[in-house]
C-alpha cells in the first residue's frame, strides 16, 4: 500500500515534533501529582493523534520522541539521559513498543480512510461522467467528456481513436505529436491488449493506449498521455483509467448500434415507401392500360377497315399496353410480396401439373423453341401454392427465352435430400459474374438484358422464401445460366383406405 502520508513533507514531522514537546510541557507541572504510569499513557496517546493526523513517518519520529522526553525529564536523574533505576529501560522498551505498534496501527487506519474516501470520491466522479455519457449522441462529445475527466483527475490528456467508415482510425481530436503513435494504436485496436508508449514512441509525451474493449469486439483506442502518464500506470490511479476506458468502450458500442439502427430503420421506411407507391402507380395504372388495349382493338375491328398503316399502329399499341400491363402486374405482385400480405393457398399436389401449366401459359413466348422437361421419376407431391409458383416458372422461363433467344430450354427436377431441386436452364450469354445474389435484387439487370425492368428474379426469390426454400443462379460448363431453387419435401397426409366394396 502506498504511503499517503508522505504528502506532509517536511511539515508533518514538525508538528510530530512540537505535539510531543507540547505534551511535555503540559505534563510538567503535574510531575509530582501524576504517577509516572499515567503520564507515559499520556505520551502514547499524543502518538496515536500523530499517527491518525500525520502518518505513519511522524508517528514513528513521535515514538523516540516521547520515550527521550519522559526519560529527560520523568525519570531520575532528572535532566538527564541516565536512568538511576534499571527496571527504567524496560519501561522505555515496553513504552517505544508499544508506541510503534499503536502508531503503525494508527497510520494504517488513516490511510484506509483517505483510500476509501479518495475511491468514493472516484466512483461519485465516474458516476456523473457516466451519466453525461449517456447523453452524448456523437464521438466528438465523448472524447470531450472523457478528455476533462481525465484532465481533472489525472491531470492527463486523451485523444479517442473510433474506426472510420473505411476502417481507418479516426482521432478526436488530432493528436499534437503528429502521426507517428498511428501503427502502435493500430497494433492495440487490432489485439485488444493495452501498451504503453515512450515520448520518442507516442511523438509527444509519455502514453497509455488502452483499447476500448466491447463484449463483441475492439471499438476504438483511448490513448491517454502526460508528463507523470507512467507514473499513473505504475500506482493504484491505473483502475481508475481502466474504468473510464470501460465506460468510454459502452457508450462508444452504442453509439455504433444507435447509428446501425437509423441506417436500418431508414432503409425499412424507404422499401415500405417504395412499395406502397409501387402499388398504388400499379392500382392507377390497371384501368386506363385495360381502356388502350380495348380501344387498339376496336381500331382493328372498325368498320370501314381502316389504312394499313393505321392498322399496324393499332397493333402496336394493343403491344406496347400489353406488355405494360404486363409490367403492372409484376409491380403489384411485387408490392404484395414485399408487404407480406398475401395468404399463401398450399396444397399437396404433383410438381408435373404446375410445370405443364406454365409452359401452356407460356406457349406464345415459347413457340418454336427447344424445351426439355427431364423430372425424377420418384418425385413425390408437394405442398406449394399453385399460382404463385407457376409465376416463377413463368418468369424463369420468360427470362431464358428473353436472354438465350437460340438454344434449348432445360426444366428439371430431382430429390435432394429433405428438399426438391428444380432448375431451368438455357443457353444463353449467362449472367455477370460480378451480379451473384444480387442478381435477384428489385430492379436489377445485367448487362445483356432485354426489355423489363428487373423484377422477373426478384419476385421469383420472394416466393421461393415464402415456401421455405432457397434459389441461386449458376453457370452452366457449356454456357449458358441455370437457375436453381428448392422446396421442403414435408411429409404428405396419409389417405385412409376406402372401407370395402
Amino acid at each position: 500500500m502506498v504511503d499517503l502520508s508522505s504528502s506532509c513533507g517536511r511539515g508533518g514531522y514538525v508538528k510530530a515534533a512540537l505535539a510531543c514537546l507540547a505534551a511535555t510541557l503540559l505534563t510538567l507541572p503535574l510531575q509530582g501529582t501524576l504517577d509516572a504510569a499515567n503520564i507515559v499513557m499520556i505520551f502514547l496517546l499524543v502518538v496515536a493523534l500523530v499517527a491518525a493526523r500525520l502518518g505513519s513517518g511522524p508517528a514513528i519520529l513521535a515514538a523516540f520522541a516521547c520515550v527521550a522526553l519522559f526519560d529527560f525529564f520523568f525519570v531520575p536523574p532528572h535532566f538527564s539521559m541516565a536512568v538511576a533505576d534499571a527496571q527504567y529501560l524496560i519501561t522505555f522498551a515496553v513504552m517505544l513498543a508499544v508506541a510503534l505498534v499503536i502508531g503503525q496501527l494508527a497510520a494504517r487506519l488513516r490511510e484506509k480512510a483517505m483510500l476509501a474516501a479518495r475511491r468514493e470520491d472516484e466512483m461519485r466522479a465516474l458516476y456523473d461522467m457516466a451519466r453525461e455519457l449517456s447523453g452524448a449522441v456523437a464521438a466528438t462529445q465523448v472524447a470531450d467528456i472523457v478528455r476533462d475527466f481525465l484532465s481533472r483527475r489525472l491531470q492527463l490528456e486523451a485523444v479517442l481513436y473510433v474506426p472510420a467508415a473505411d476502417d481507418t482510425l479516426l482521432a478526436i481530436p488530432s493528436p499534437q505529436g503528429g502521426e507517428r503513435c498511428q501503427d502502435h494504436v493500430r497494433a492495440v485496436h487490432e489485439q485488444g491488449q493495452p501498451m504503453f508508449l515512450a515520448a520518442e514512441e507516442s511523438g509527444y509525451r509519455p502514453a497509455l493506449a488502452l483499447p476500448l474493449a466491447s463484449p463483441l469486439q475492439t471499438r476504438g483506442v483511448l490513448l491517454a498521455f502526460g508528463e507523470h502518464a507512467e507514473q499513473v500506470c505504475a500506482t493504484e490511479r491505473r483502475p481508475l483509467l481502466d474504468a473510464v476506458a470501460s465506460l468510454t468502450a459502452v457508450v462508444v458500442e452504442r453509439l455504433h448500434y444507435g447509428e446501425v439502427l437509423q441506417e436500418v430503420t431508414l432503409g425499412m421506411e424507404s422499401e415500405r415507401l417504395r412499395s406502397a407507391l409501387l402499388s398504388a402507380v400499379s392500382h392507377d395504372l390497371r384501368t386506363p392500360l385495360t381502356v388502350l388495349v380495348g380501344m387498339a382493338d376496336a381500331l382493328t375491328l372498325a368498320r370501314p377497315a381502316l389504312p394499313a398503316a393505321a392498322l399496324e399502329s393499332a397493333a402496336a399499341i394493343r403491344e406496347q399496353a400489353l406488355r405494360l400491363s404486363e409490367l403492372v402486374h409484376k409491380l403489384l405482385d411485387m408490392a404484395r410480396l414485399q408487404t407480406g400480405r398475401i395468404v399463401l393457398n398450399k396444397e399437396w399436389q404433383p410438381l408435373e401439373e404446375v410445370v405443364g401449366s406454365s409452359l401452356q401459359a407460356m406457349a406464345g413466348m415459347l413457340a418454336g423453341r427447344d424445351v426439355r422437361v427431364e423430372l425424377a421419376p420418384d418425385l413425390p407431391p408437394l405442398e406449394f401454392d399453385a399460382v404463385l409458383l407457376e409465376r416463377v416458372f413463368c418468369n424463369l422461363l420468360e427470362n431464358a427465352a428473353k436472354y438465350a433467344p437460340q438454344g434449348a430450354i432445360m426444366i428439371a427436377a430431382r430429390v435432394a435430400g429433405e428438399m426438391i431441386e428444380v432448375a431451368v436452364a438455357d443457353a444463353g450469354p449467362g449472367l455477370p459474374a460480378n451480379l451473384g445474389e444480387s442478381a435477384f435484387d428489385p430492379f436489377e439487370r445485367g448487362s445483356h438484358a432485354a426489355a423489363g425492368v428487373g423484377l422477373g428474379l426478384a419476385i421469383c426469390r420472394t416466393i421461393v422464401d415464402v415456401h421455405g426454400g432457397r434459389i441461386w443462379a449458376e453457370p452452366r460448363a457449356e454456357g449458358g445460366t441455370r437457375v436453381v431453387f428448392t422446396l421442403p419435401l414435408g411429409t404428405p397426409p396419409v389417405l385412409e383406405e376406402e372401407a370395402g366394396e
